[in-house]
């Protein structure tokens, strides 16, 4: 199916007012973070579930709730991954996952910035996400799909995640500093 054909068969809708399902299978939550000071390592996690309640006439009145699975974490390296599991990071055997819960919604326009809790290995800081809503239709299946795009910056340590190496030129094999990424689909629920 070309591009413009699956684009004569969605509907854009004004009032994306409801409650929705993280569609994981078209949605991507990723991270990068820079090695050895040098370039940037990209990762994601594979398995995750998300709710979401918005609402265009009070935002504030918008949630969203997000749980990660910690196992999931998928740089395309299995000794990095095995290493991110470890202890060492996510300790994935004793925090196995992670979540997001929104604490406050503001809309601009199309811009959203989304506010909420973010817990990994049992350490809860806030964290303000700005998306930008990148779309909203009726897609073939006759469901009513919205798209947002946004991203942050946090102190991985923040977290517990303290684990470096010193490299002999000076730095560290890690940044402290760790962009998180999100493109998401959400389907509203019947």
């Amino acid at each position: 199916m070309s591009v413009n054909q699956f684009d004569a068969s969605t509907t854009a809708i004004d009032d994306i007012t409801g409650d929705y399902v993280v569609d994981a299978s078209h949605s991507s939550l990723g991270f990068v973070a820079r090695h050895a000071m040098v370039t940037k390592v990209r990762g994601q996690f594979n398995v995750y579930e998300g709710t979401a309640h918005v609402d265009e006439a009070n935002p504030a009145a918008s949630k969203v709730d997000i749980t990660i699975d910690a196992a999931s974490v998928d740089t395309r390296s299995a000794d990095r991954d095995g290493h991110l599991k470890s202890g060492d990071f996510f300790d994935v055997e004793t925090y196995p996952t992670i979540r997001f819960v929104s604490t406050d919604v503001a809309r601009d326009g199309a811009s959203w910035t989304i506010t909420g809790d973010l817990t990994i290995k049992d350490v809860t800081k806030p964290v303000t996400v700005e998306f930008e809503q990148t779309g909203s239709a009726i897609d073939p299946f006759g469901n009513t799909r919205v798209g947002f795009e946004g991203e942050t910056v946090v102190n991985r340590k923040d977290f517990g995640l303290t684990w470096n190496a010193a490299l002999e030129t000076g730095g560290v094999l890690v940044s402290e500093k760790v962009k998180l990424q999100f493109d998401i689909s959400a389907i509203k629920s019947a």
